[in-house]
């Protein structure tokens, strides 16, 4: 997969590179026919326009999306530029989260109702200011992770056949009541939010540059075995609250979920849930028995799919696939550490080196 990697460029996934030029003159154009591509006018790197903002220190940095030239669709890449032009109108877009994929992704939970994702992207920065997420992937430790696992086994590993990274949580051996021994709730959610920020920062774009094309989504599965309506005791429900409030600043990154070993108690449990969800998310989601193995080889290689859900890896020399973290964003080849300046603010990150890539889309 390494000998793939062009090294040649920064261009895309730098996470180190100061932007040279703005995208405040982006341009949905014609000339490129339906497939369409967002244009850049680049002008003298030093000239400031009325949009230019005060460079300041940063800690997580998103990938920028419009540095790579990959063709986006006419219709999203205008509804997107409208939206980024609402958000500097109002002071309400921080370089950080100056991005193109981040951006669409909030028109797609809102329907292209700018308005709407307008509203919703004013909550998701009250709750970043709230909650820290900016600054949680470099300064929060999670020091009980190796107890955390004993008690609930869930974590990333490998990648599916389209080059998402595949989330995989044991459900049916958690044992909350240990798990609240080891850690709580306030620091498992912030656990929990700085795994969505490395995803972002880290696993999409390690992800992308080994497929070489966008990789947006993920994959995950869910084993439920033994798992019923018993199981949902108060510090259960009040974890499921706190990570669902979560979600929601976090919109279309699941691809798809598959749900395993789906005996009678969790298929009662289910048709309580379901109800609440919308149809888009109901569509991502998988209900499967015990004969599940056939389902998730489709979607992820034998190689890249633990022994116990049907593929042929075991991570041996890492203690286990489930403490692996095996995937795009380990090799070498794609990420070196300890070498890179977030926006002139030395900090231990992740560079990540890229050329050229087309999207690939998870549709529903």
């Amino acid at each position: 997969m390494s000998g793939a990697i062009q090294r040649n460029s920064l261009a895309g996934f730098s996470c180190c590179e100061e932007r040279n030029t703005r995208y405040a003159d982006l341009k949905v154009s014609d000339e490129e026919g339906t497939s369409g591509t967002l244009k850049k006018s680049v002008g003298n790197a030093s000239t400031k326009t009325s949009h230019s903002r005060e460079k300041k220190s940063r800690k997580t940095v998103y990938p920028d999306s419009l540095t790579i030239g990959e063709a986006q669709d006419p219709q999203e890449a205008g509804a997107v530029y409208a939206l980024r032009q609402a958000l500097i109108a109002d002071n309400l877009l921080p370089e950080i989260l100056d991005d193109y994929q981040m951006m669409l992704r909030y028109l797609r939970a809102r329907n292209f109702n700018i308005e709407s994702t307008k509203n919703m992207w004013i909550g998701m920065l009250q709750w970043r200011k709230d909650f820290g997420a900016n600054n949680i992937l470099e300064e929060y430790k999670f020091s009980e992770l190796d107890e955390v696992l004993k008690y609930f086994l869930q974590g990333y590993h490998g990648i599916d056949k389209e080059g998402r990274p595949v989330y995989i949580e044991i459900l049916g051996q958690a044992d909350p009541k240990k798990l609240m021994r080891v850690t709580t709730i306030e620091r498992y959610v912030k656990y929990y939010v700085q795994e969505y920020e490395r995803t972002l920062a880290i696993r999409f774009p390690a992800c992308s540059i080994a497929a070489g094309r966008r990789v947006a989504s993920s994959t995950t599965i869910i084993d439920v075995q033994g798992v019923g309506l018993g199981n949902l005791t108060k510090p259960v429900i009040e974890l499921i609250r706190r990570l669902q409030q979560i979600n929601s600043n976090y919109p279309d990154t699941l691809c798809q979920m598959f749900i395993v070993n789906a005996g009678p108690g969790f298929k009662m449990l289910w048709n309580m849930v379901q109800s609440f969800l919308e149809a888009k998310a109901k569509s991502k989601i998988h209900v499967l028995g015990t004969k599940f193995k056939s389902t998730l080889l489709e979607v992820i290689d034998a190689s890249e799919l633990p022994e116990f859900l049907g593929g042929t890896c075991s991570c041996a020399e890492k203690g286990g696939c489930m403490r692996s973290n095996k995937g795009p964003w380990r090799d070498p080849h794609i990420t070196k550490e300890d070498v890179c300046v977030h926006r002139n603010h030395s900090s231990k990150s992740t560079t990540l080196v890229a050329d050229h890539f087309t999207p690939v889309e998870c549709r529903h």
